[in-house]
């Protein structure tokens, strides 16, 4: 049986799915497109907010912003378009051949642009964490040109797409022509070479950028783990308060926990859909079976789901690893922004630390003056000394000089709480 013979005796009705499954496929598209849209929404407006509080650097928050709009981009592009095109109408369109140009175009480039993002992301923390002398060589100007890289190359691994695909139905191997006239948003027969280089090329991408996040993470957990040393003991760096050091570790765990997410989710999101899309470059539509088709759009709606929400869970992961992402994240969901800028409130906790050490120093001074005050006026009946003035005059000059050296530790605090950027 040739091929031909083989396409026309496909039943290509019961390739699709029924309509429970249609209506579920609805039903989770529209979760993850609305919960994408808030989330990847308020992290833009977060990070914003923590670096103008001074506890996000400006170059994190560029990476972050250009990360969530490229996630916001592919929800919006794919979603609307998968749902109409491959769950309830697989196998036809009234999409014109230019409209599938743009949309698989745009698409690829949107989804490219989030890996890589995720990828200058993880260089530039890379780059904080291991080598942090090189990267303030670098200077701020560095942030801009890894952002235009990763769109740029995303744009140039997307461009194929727009000459290898179009409208086109289900054509035999040996006919000129769709078959039961069938015509869908595919890979065109004549472009087939470009159409499987562009894939397997952008393959490759993935799995560099897979491997390279990997590698990144890697070393910056070792080097994250080597400076965690027990609280208070051989691994409290030299003159850092026990409190700050416990501060400095819990921050510390917490970058651990992100990086660790972030190639899970890289890895676990992206390769069925990797899979999926191999599977169309491993061999030209014409040379499906019915078998093979049917393997296709089995997967196809497993691999979409777990693609749409590698764009939706970072900023569940952003939540999850920072504390203070997550309550700025609920102060702008309730639109009621409460936080202080981290200068300020590093005084008032110094202020309060500060109070809190001298109180008992001030507490057994005045019991110790009152002793001594008991003596004298012992002492005034005996012999008629006027020992207690000199006593109160003593409490008092003491009381005053440990205000004084109150006074001044303040302001050592404020010279030393200069503007000191931290990140999530």
């Amino acid at each position: 049986m040739n091929d031909a013979d083989v396409a026309e005796d496909k039943d290509w009705a019961e390739l699709e799915p029924n309509f429970a499954i249609k209506v579920s496929l609805t039903i989770v598209y529209c979760v993850i497109l609305l919960t994408g849209i808030v989330g990847n929404g308020i992290t833009i407006r977060v990070t914003q907010v923590l670096q103008r509080n001074g506890y996000l650097q400006k170059n994190v928050t560029d990476h972050m912003v250009s990360l969530a709009c490229s996630d916001l981009l592919v929800l919006l592009i794919g979603m609307p378009v998968e749902l109409y095109s491959a769950t309830w109408f697989p196998f036809t369109s009234a999409s014109g051949d230019a409209s599938c140009k743009i949309y698989n175009f745009l698409f690829e480039a949107c989804s490219y642009a989030t890996i890589l993002n995720v990828a200058t992301l993880s260089f530039e923390r890379y780059m904080a964490i291991c080598h942090p002398f090189r990267f303030k060589a670098l200077g701020k100007e560095h942030t801009a040109g890894l952002i235009t890289l990763a769109w740029v190359t995303a744009v140039i691994i997307a461009l194929p797409l727009l000459f290898a695909t179009g409208m086109e139905g289900h054509v035999p191997e040996r006919a000129d022509g769709p078959v039961q006239n069938l015509t869908f948003c595919t890979n065109l027969k004549e472009q087939w070479t470009m159409y499987r280089v562009s894939i397997f090329m952008a393959f490759i991408l993935y799995m560099a950028v897979l491997v390279g996040v990997v590698f990144m993470c890697w070393a910056m957990i070792v080097v994250l783990k080597q400076t965690m040393g027990p609280a208070g003991g051989a691994g409290n760096p030299e003159g850092m308060p026990k409190h700050e050091s416990s501060r400095v570790k819990t921050a510390k765990k917490q970058t651990i926990l992100f990086l660790g997410l972030i190639v899970g989710s890289l890895t676990i999101c992206w390769l069925p859909n990797q899979v999926r899309r191999l599977m169309t470059a491993t061999m030209p539509k014409s040379s499906w079976t019915l078998q093979y088709f049917r393997s296709y759009v089995t997967l196809q709606p497993i691999a979409d789901t777990f693609f749409y929400l590698s764009s939706v869970l970072n900023p569940f992961l952003y939540n999850l690893s920072s504390k203070q992402f997550r309550d700025v994240f609920v102060q702008v969901l309730r639109c009621h922004i409460t936080i202080e800028h981290k200068n300020k409130r590093t005084v008032k906790d110094s202020t309060a630390n500060s109070a809190r050490s001298l109180r008992p120093l001030l507490k057994s001074l005045r019991r110790a003056s009152g002793r001594r005050s008991t003596r004298a006026q012992n002492k005034e009946l005996m012999t008629s000394n006027p020992v207690n003035s000199a006593i109160d005059t003593t409490t008092r000059d003491t009381e005053e000089s440990l205000s004084i050296t109150n006074e001044s530790h303040l302001i050592q605090v404020k010279k030393a709480n200069k503007p000191d950027e931290t990140e999530i």
